[in-house]
């Protein structure tokens, strides 16, 4: 590699990360100056201690957790049985996972008002359990693309069919092969979409603001017409909460190559 090479990579770096990280800089000293002439963290601390951001917060970190296990449940089977039984499905399978980047999710949450509505045959909108369910669907629908690939590079990694053929050998049911061999094989990679997942869910403002839900995305975009400086500050949280769930599939991938390392 030559040394005009190395300095054209370097610089582009640099330039990449002053990008990146000027601007949020510039975010995070305006979100201090909450007191006037000096620097502090008022504005964290009036988000902290507001009633409704631990309402929200409270209440998308509960359905990220179900928007994990229903991920987990639906993707974990599917793509398990597609590489073991229906190899010929992957690619219909993966087109039917890319979906929800090209349809909008305000598409999504206008065709579940439609179709559940009070009037309709499952009127699921008019109750707070009815419309949570959707909710947490609509959530599993916009993080399968990012939960499926996960989970798909996961079993790649793995002889699918050599641990079906000796579990089944010693009388383990369908079942139990799902949860007992190949899941724990695969944490890793049902820990990475589930990061992402829970990155999504917590960002996420157009389906809990037509459903009219109590999340964090509706709060964000609330106090951020309202309020000054704690706007900015509840977006360092947002945008530390990603970058912690972006360290975190980071740490799991690299645990997954130590484990996998042979000795």
């Amino acid at each position: 590699m030559s040394l005009w090479t190395r300095i054209a990579g370097w610089s582009a770096l640099i330039f990449g990360l002053l990008y990146f990280f000027v601007p949020l800089g510039g975010l995070f000293e305006f979100s201090l100056k909450a007191r006037r002439g000096v620097y502090s963290f008022d504005a964290y601390a009036k988000v902290l201690a507001d009633p409704q951001f631990q309402q929200t917060f409270t209440y998308s970190v509960v359905m990220a957790l179900v928007t994990i296990a229903i991920g987990v449940v639906l993707v974990v089977p599917t793509a398990f049985w597609v590489r073991l039984k229906m190899p010929w499905a992957r690619p219909y399978v993966e087109f039917l996972t890319l979906m929800p980047l090209v349809i909008p999710a305000i598409v999504i949450v206008f065709g579940y008002i439609r179709l559940y509505n009070t009037s309709s045959f499952l009127p699921l909108t008019g109750s707070v359990m009815g419309t949570n369910l959707l909710l947490a669907f609509g959530y599993t629908i916009l993080a399968l693309p990012y939960m499926y690939r996960a989970v798909d590079t996961g079993l790649r990694t793995i002889d699918v069919a050599t641990l079906t053929e000796a579990a089944q050998s010693l009388g383990a049911g369908w079942v139990t092969i799902l949860g007992r061999v190949i899941l724990p094989n695969v944490i890793p990679a049902v820990l990475s979409g589930a990061f992402l997942t829970f990155a999504i869910v917590i960002g996420e403002f157009t389906l809990a603001a037509l459903l009219d839900r109590p999340a964090f995305g509706p709060y964000l975009q609330r106090i951020g017409a309202n309020k000054a400086y704690e706007p900015f500050a509840l977006s360092v949280i947002a945008f530390g909460i990603t970058w912690g769930c972006l360290v975190l599939i980071q740490l799991v991938s690299r645990l997954q190559k130590t484990a996998q390392r042979p000795a």
